[in-house]
């Protein structure tokens, strides 16, 4: 209630809105400026925005189903204030790294978005019905009818996972006192993201490569919370969760290459 809401909820419905203000008659919006216009919308507001958006597209047939099953995977990204603020500023003291990734990470998915792109030129454009409903209602309105819910997932999957992660750090530390802090910290990462990055700092703050490694490798896999978050959202719109999945294992293994690569 604190922090959760002031924060998502407000951008969520600003978010929804913007969308819901473009023309959706057909052809008025190619498909070149959808998809970076539904990308632009994720990567400013981190995830689930971007789930939360095309589960949106998709219930109104502004793209198609094959279509949504891409761009969730694309379309998924952390949020630029999480990584500036949180983990350059709060974390390192410094926003070099958080730039660096943020460039990196943004340039290797819009690469990946205009391949999408081409690739699905060729295919005509789903025709947009619209129904009464959306028709007489205020997109003001219908975007805080539909924010809420989403904001509500977050929160209960935030909280469940938060849950979880005190409970199975306690039990580990319990029972296996002695447990290496690599397996301590693998543990907490894939549990929830943001005690990884804390971790991480706290075990290799005086690692100068190891350190941005890992916050590149945990901010480019993400955690069990997130990928509930934008599970329930896709689902909702049986959206497929397979090139999801395949494509964060690819970026992953690419972003952290590429940043030993260009920045170490």
């Amino acid at each position: 209630m604190e922090a959760l809401f002031p924060y998502l909820l407000p951008y969520l419905i600003l978010t929804q809105w913007f969308i819901r203000l473009t023309p959706e008659k057909e052809n008025s919006l190619s498909r070149f400026k959808l998809y970076f216009k539904t990308y632009g919308i994720s990567a400013l507001g981190g995830f689930p925005t971007g789930a939360a958006t095309i589960a949106y597209l998709k219930r109104t047939n502004q793209i198609s189903k094959s279509e949504a099953n891409g761009l969730l995977s694309i379309c998924h990204s952390p949020s630029p204030l999480f990584v500036l603020g949180f983990v350059g500023h709060d974390l390192l003291h410094d926003t070099r790294f958080s730039w660096q990734y943020l460039i990196l990470y943004h340039t290797v998915s819009l690469f990946l978005l205009l391949l999408y792109y081409f690739y699905h030129r060729s295919n005509p454009r789903q025709e947009i019905k619209l129904d009464n409903l959306r028709r007489n209602e205020n997109p003001f309105i219908s975007s805080i009818k539909d924010s809420i819910p989403t904001v509500l997932v977050v929160g209960s999957t935030i909280i469940f996972f938060t849950t979880i992660y005190t409970v199975v750090m306690f039990t580990i530390q319990t029972i296996l006192p002695n447990i290496h802090k690599n397996l301590l910290l693998l543990t907490a990462a894939s549990l929830e993201m943001t005690n990884g990055l804390q971790i991480a700092h706290k075990f290799f703050a005086d690692e100068s490569i190891i350190l941005p490694l890992l916050m590149a490798t945990f901010l480019s896999s993400q955690s069990l919370s997130i990928h509930m978050q934008v599970a329930v959202i896709a689902k909702s719109e049986n959206i497929s969760l397979k090139p999801y999945i395949l494509l964060r294992v690819l970026i992953t293994i690419i972003i952290p290459l590429l940043y030993f690569i260009l920045f170490l």
